[in-house]
């Protein structure tokens, strides 16, 4: 192959590799596996809200700006992050979707380490 095709092969590669990426379908989480990818992190939309899973069901929850501390459990294969609000919870990479079961759209947000928040 020659030195002038090698970028243009680079880039083909690059982008496919982008594509299936982005393309990565979501997939409905198990209990152990919600445990074992949420506790320790946060799931944020980046703008209006953030939940960071704390190991014990601590919750610390940021939503437009206010900050307070709630509780998390699992049930079944659920995550309940309220009292009476579960939600399943699918995952493609690091985007998160906590799906209601109902004709709601989900509240969708991405998996990071913890941020500074108040």
């Amino acid at each position: 192959m020659g030195a002038g095709r090698l970028p243009a092969v680079v880039a083909l590669l690059t982008v496919a590799a982008g594509s299936a990426l982005a393309g990565e379908a979501f997939r409905h989480l198990t209990a152990a596996e919600i445990r074992a990818r949420l506790v320790g992190k946060e799931v944020t939309d980046d703008v209006h809200w953030a939940y960071r899973f704390e190991p014990g069901g601590r919750l610390h929850v940021v939503s437009l700006g206010r900050a307070r501390t709630a509780k998390w459990r699992l049930d079944g294969d659920g995550l309940c992050l309220e009292v009476d609000t579960c939600v399943q919870v699918w995952m493609a990479g690091n985007r998160v979707e906590f799906r209601r079961g109902d004709s709601t759209l989900p509240d969708e947000g991405v998996l990071q380490a913890p941020a500074r928040r108040p």
